[in-house]
């Protein structure tokens, strides 16, 4: 297949690429961005690569571009953000010019949006799979990988860390929330507008609207407990679809309570009119000493995470009569030196690497069933997880993730 990249060149973008290169039915990549000086320089550096790898000039905005990169193309990676503005626009374009389609979408509004398009990507033949990154992307599969234990699905959790053991290197971290430029990132101005306004999350089945930044207190499988906070993201919109939760699903941080309470202080100032999402993002990156004293009585009454997982979903639900929970989550138990360790640290490879494993099973086949998918729907999580582990060269027999369950009485 004929891969286009849009967005190659980006952080994210860049990390699939170069998994890409490397995965078997892959024929051609171009790299394409309204930068073509960036596109080119990461095609220079994949100039050895065993197949094809060039670049070229796409602005998303400009349709007649969009369309002439997509027409000479099988498959586009679109990492091209925030999609609340460009996913519906290129999932359209990929559609109409029958164009197998994936990205790493992580807000629930153009989910929502995007899903409506599963007709129209039937009826012309294309697969596109949305959210395939680490959450949404990880955090799905490792939620169908724990509700296949179960016969009927009641609650579903799915959670990403923050500040915690098992983020990562917290100094990189913190430079992801600034461009290169010193300004705040696209993924920065994005977690902005998902702490704050309303969030979309499940509740006795259906779909609602509430409030961002509720705690959720959980008692998980292995004596594990402990308080994580609620975020805007697509997985209760896709797993409300695909798991059918009688209860509730929303997603989490996993996130320390001093942390959370300066994270409530720019909600109730975005939302108050007073910082806009990008001016929210500068004041994370860089902290405000006045919210940092509002942010105290928030934080003296906030519960800490206690012993949750860093990345997990749990999953409750009835089996053979009874009520069990289910904990998926990426193993914690590694050695120092195990790549999974710092992948949760690393934005750009927590991302990038499993869209480049999910586009491997549309390559051969595996998962190209036509219309608009979240990955759970399609991706199968065994195959996912392997290749993921190969693909981080892992020498440990310590399993990339695992599955633990309890009987709840």
């Amino acid at each position: 297949m004929k891969v286009l990249a849009l967005g190659g060149p980006g952080a994210m973008g860049t990390v699939a690429v170069q998994t890409a290169v490397n995965l078997p039915g892959v024929e051609e990549i171009v790299i394409a961005d309204r930068d073509l000086a960036a596109a080119e320089r990461l095609a220079h550096r994949l100039a050895s690569a065993s197949m094809p790898v060039r670049a070229r000039k796409v602005d998303v905005t400009d349709d007649t571009e969009l369309r002439e990169a997509l027409s000479s193309s099988d498959l586009v990676l679109n990492t091209v953000g925030p999609y609340y503005r460009f996913g519906l626009t290129v999932l359209r374009a990929a559609i109409e010019t029958q164009t197998h389609y994936l990205d790493i979408c992580d807000d629930w509004e153009p989910t929502l949006q995007m899903l409506d398009l599963d007709t129209a990507a039937r009826d012309a033949g294309v697969c596109a799979v949305i959210g395939m990154g680490a959450s949404p992307g990880i955090s799905n599969l490792l939620a169908a990988t724990a509700a296949a234990e179960l016969d009927s699905v009641l609650d579903v959790y799915t959670a990403w860390p923050v500040d915690v053991p098992g983020a990562g290197d917290s100094d990189k971290n913190d430079a992801q929330l600034l461009d290169p430029d010193n300004r705040p990132s696209a993924a920065a101005v994005h977690w902005m507008q998902q702490i704050s306004g309303t969030i979309s999350a499940v509740q006795a089945g259906q779909l609602t609207q509430q409030r961002p930044l509720r705690p959720v207190t959980l008692a998980l499988p292995g004596g594990r407990h402990g308080t994580a906070y609620t975020v805007g993201h697509p997985e209760p919109v896709t797993l409300q679809r695909t798991l059918e939760p009688a209860g509730e699903a929303v997603n989490l941080m996993v996130i320390n309570p001093w942390t959370v309470a300066y994270l409530d202080t720019l909600r109730r100032d975005i939302d108050r009119g007073r910082l806009t999402n990008e001016a929210a993002a500068g004041q994370f990156a860089k902290p405000n000493a006045l919210r940092i004293i509002r942010a105290v009585p928030t934080a003296l009454r906030s519960k800490a995470p206690g012993t949750l997982p860093p990345f997990f979903a749990a999953v409750s639900g009835t089996r053979q009569g009874s009520e069990h929970m289910v904990l998926a989550h990426l193993s914690q138990s590694v050695p120092n030196d195990d790549p999974v360790r710092g992948l949760l640290g690393d934005m750009a490879r927590v991302t990038g690497i499993p869209l480049a494993m999910g586009m491997s099973q549309v390559v051969d086949g595996t998962a190209r069933l036509p219309g608009v998918h979240p990955p759970e729907a399609v991706i199968d999580p065994k195959r996912f997880f392997d290749d993921l582990d190969r693909q981080l060269g892992r020498i440990t027999t310590t399993p990339i993730f695992l599955v633990e369950r309890e009987s709840i009485r």
